[in-house]
């Protein structure tokens, strides 16, 4: 079983997402380092890029102040360097293709190896393509984690089949934020999922109150919250790791 395999045997998996570099790489630090103290079973931490299309307005800002706070794939490769130190967790990438590739993709995945990244989520990446870089993250051991959205339909199942890691399960269509009520049937794409895979699935996108994620959970294996925790972040700034904390243990206490 994958490191990721691990975020799951606790329950269910409360999984936050957070824009490294924003204010700073020393805050993110203490934001991943809190989320961790406080029940985080699984951190994704997303490298900024300046036109992230799955992003809806508050991660898009998030990334914007990254990218202007000067903040690189190195640094933020440094960062995790320095966590692993003592986070524990297991901790995935979540960003475009576009930045693999102009990094290196062979270089890019080989150093998440090294500095103890388990996964890589690329929403940008259709199953179709995940070619270009499955071989490589099966070369050193890092998942490449699917998507399947509302519109998967007819490929869920294959996708479910082949998914490594954990599947990211896309709650509605459009861009991540946060939202009032979900709509999507997920029940039945969970179904879908199980009768596939043995591998969890975790719901994201519009998840923000502990009622949400517990739902969410309900049906799946865990819940993602990126929006919330990341507007929590652009209020806070350097204060944010306390509240971000609190936030996250909230969160998983709700999951049960």
């Amino acid at each position: 079983m994958s490191n990721i395999g691990k975020a799951f045997e606790n329950g269910k998996a409360f999984i936050p997402f957070i824009t490294c570099g924003d204010p700073d790489l020393e805050t993110t630090a203490a934001v991943v380092r809190a989320a961790a103290a406080n029940g985080a079973d699984l951190i994704e931490l997303g490298i900024p890029f300046s036109d992230p299309t799955a992003e809806g307005p508050v991660i898009q800002g998030a990334n914007l102040r990254a990218l202007n706070g000067g903040v690189t794939t190195d640094k933020i490769f440094d960062l995790v360097r320095d966590l692993r130190r003592d986070v524990e967790v297991p901790m995935v990438f979540m960003t475009y293709a576009n930045v693999v590739f102009s990094y290196g993709s062979e270089r890019f995945i080989s150093t998440c190896r090294e500095i103890g990244i388990d996964g890589l989520i690329l929403p940008d990446v259709p199953y179709e393509e995940k070619e270009e870089f499955l071989p490589i993250c099966r070369r050193y051991g890092v998942d490449l984690i699917s998507l399947i959205a509302p519109t998967s339909e007819d490929r869920i199942a294959m996708i479910a089949r082949e998914a490594e890691g954990f599947l990211y399960i896309v709650s509605s269509l459009g861009v991540t934020g946060v939202r009032s009520e979900i709509k999507t049937d997920l029940g039945a794409i969970v179904e879908t999922v199980r009768q596939n895979t043995d591998i969890p699935c975790a719901i994201g996108f519009g998840i923000s109150t502990p009622e949400q994620a517990a739902k969410m959970a309900g049906i799946s294996d865990g819940a993602i919250v990126g929006s919330a925790i990341v507007r929590l972040i652009g209020e806070h700034g350097k204060d944010a790791p306390e509240y971000v904390g609190e936030y996250v243990k909230r969160m998983k206490e709700a999951l049960g």
